[in-house]
């Protein structure tokens, strides 16, 4: 089963002769696909009361573990929205940072093994950046010590595998992965027939186990479940204070009720998953395969992780701080060209919640209508991004801009854009500056990445992805 993906995210859905609104029907249902910059970020910002849910499956009651941030809607998403967004400050993620660089060393010592020759080897970096990302997310969001380098094979690491649905995934459980994009209606119908989500149901099962054993033993790490559980026992996530971490922040009467059940920190939990471990290690990899492609640019890069790490006073193989990664602003520009390229989500949904009519028009988009927005088309329509398929930071540079603005919203727009984004560039350009700091990539013939569209509505590549490093003498 190919998914739809391969449909809406193709560039050629925004660049042939369309109108900036096309309609299609979807699983037979009618649906709109936006195609003009101005009008999606109407959608997302300005009249975002009238685009306000994204129309996927959710059930809070007889399906509780769907119902995270990304899927619910209305009031229930705005409460919760309220709530998480203080767990992802800048102070809370330098408080976390210190496990995303300890990830980031067992990443280094595992290239440097298999690098230890001193010769030039092709690396698979996407499964490299994936074990990385997954180890991430497990400490930070499960607590728990993975070590993917070193264990190849264990359960997250096949989990991460089942999230992007591959030909070995269940029909069954494909078709309603799929169905929870384009048509909750069949999701849900699956679902009461007894096709769950197995993989949020076993994450479910490690976050009480968890939280369990961290109430009964006085347990506190500065992770992002240390602050959901916070949040379940006080209603809130305290300031930015070393107090959050404290003990003292914690209910320990049995007669309060829980403000937020296991269920609904398994299904944020799952999400923060998803998104981190996928999107994250899509970046970094996307990043260095360009490099490959573009020496100088890797060249530049490389220079100024040199510079920013002397100017600090730290090691290529030791540990990074969390105001060097922020002083690297060349790499920001890669990171901000790598999500233009290759956005984490190739497309968004949003449905129309109160009937609409598209300004300067005729168009009424009645209520109910399923909305998608092809990201990964727009962001490759020349129009927006003159030669969008070359590799180009310097197109987002202060004094060399070379794009539309309007265009460019790789992690969305408006109340609904991604809440973590700010995590998942920091984890990005840490796995980068570990790599640039003690590595060589060798330069490689440009090629333009194929992809493979399974059930999960991200950018797989084909082959996966191969790049050339040498160690660092």
């Amino acid at each position: 089963m190919r998914s739809v993906a391969n449909l809406l995210a193709h560039p050629l859905m925004m660049t042939v002769a369309f109108d900036k609104v096309v309609g299609f029907y979807m699983f037979f249902k009618p649906t709109l696909l936006v195609r003009d910059a101005e009008l999606v970020r109407q959608i997302l910002t300005t009249d975002f009361g009238s685009f306000h849910d994204r129309g996927l499956y959710v059930d809070e009651k007889n399906d509780p573990l769907t119902a995270s941030l990304f899927n619910l809607e209305g009031q229930s998403w705005r409460t919760l929205r309220t709530k998480l967004t203080p767990s992802f400050s800048s102070a809370k993620l330098k408080a976390m940072f210190e496990t995303v660089d300890a990830v980031g060393d067992k990443m280094i010592k595992y290239l440097g093994k298999e690098l230890e020759d001193g010769q030039s080897h092709d690396m698979e970096i996407k499964r490299v950046t994936t074990n990385y990302a997954i180890d991430i997310i497990g400490s930070v969001i499960f607590g728990l010590d993975i070590d993917s380098f070193s264990n190849p094979n264990n359960e997250f690491r096949k989990l991460s595998e089942l999230v992007v649905g591959n030909e070995e995934t269940n029909f069954l459980r494909r078709l309603r992965n799929l169905t929870s994009f384009v048509s909750p209606p069949v999701a849900k119908f699956l679902s009461s027939m007894g096709v769950k989500d197995s993989i949020s149901h076993r994450l479910r099962d490690i976050v009480s186990h968890t939280i369990e054993y961290r109430e009964k033993h006085g347990v506190i790490r500065k992770d992002l479940l240390q602050l959901l559980i916070q949040l379940r026992n006080t209603g809130k996530i305290s300031e930015d204070n070393e107090r959050v971490w404290s003990t003292t922040n914690e209910t320990k009467a049995e007669h309060f009720k829980k403000a937020m059940s296991i269920d609904m920190i398994a299904a944020n939990s799952f999400l923060f998953y998803m998104a981190g471990s996928e999107t994250t290690s899509a970046t970094i990899s996307f990043t260095l395969y360009e490099m490959a492609m573009y020496p100088d640019i890797f060249a530049k890069a490389q220079n100024e992780v040199d510079e920013i790490l002397e100017r600090y006073g730290l090691k290529p193989d030791g540990h990074l701080t969390y105001e060097a990664i922020q002083d690297m602003k060349y790499l920001d520009l890669c990171v901000k060209e790598t999500t233009r390229k290759y956005p984490a989500l190739p497309f968004l949904n949003r449905q129309c919640t109160k009937q609409y009519q598209v300004p300067d028009t005729k168009l009424v988009i009645p209520e109910g209508t399923a909305i998608i927005i092809s990201l990964l088309g727009m962001h490759r329509d020349p129009q927006y991004f003159p030669n969008p398929l070359d590799y180009k930071p310097e197109r987002f540079g202060e004094d060399s801009k070379d794009y539309d603005a309007v265009a460019y919203m790789p992690f969305g727009d408006g109340p609904r854009h991604c809440v973590a984004q700010r995590m998942g560039i920091v984890n990005s350009k840490t796995a980068l500056v570990k790599v640039l700091a003690n590595f060589n990539i060798e330069p490689m013939p440009r090629k333009e990445i194929e992809f493979v569209f399974h059930t999960a509505p991200v950018l797989v590549p084909k082959d996966g992805l191969n790049i050339p490093l040498s160690k660092r003498k």
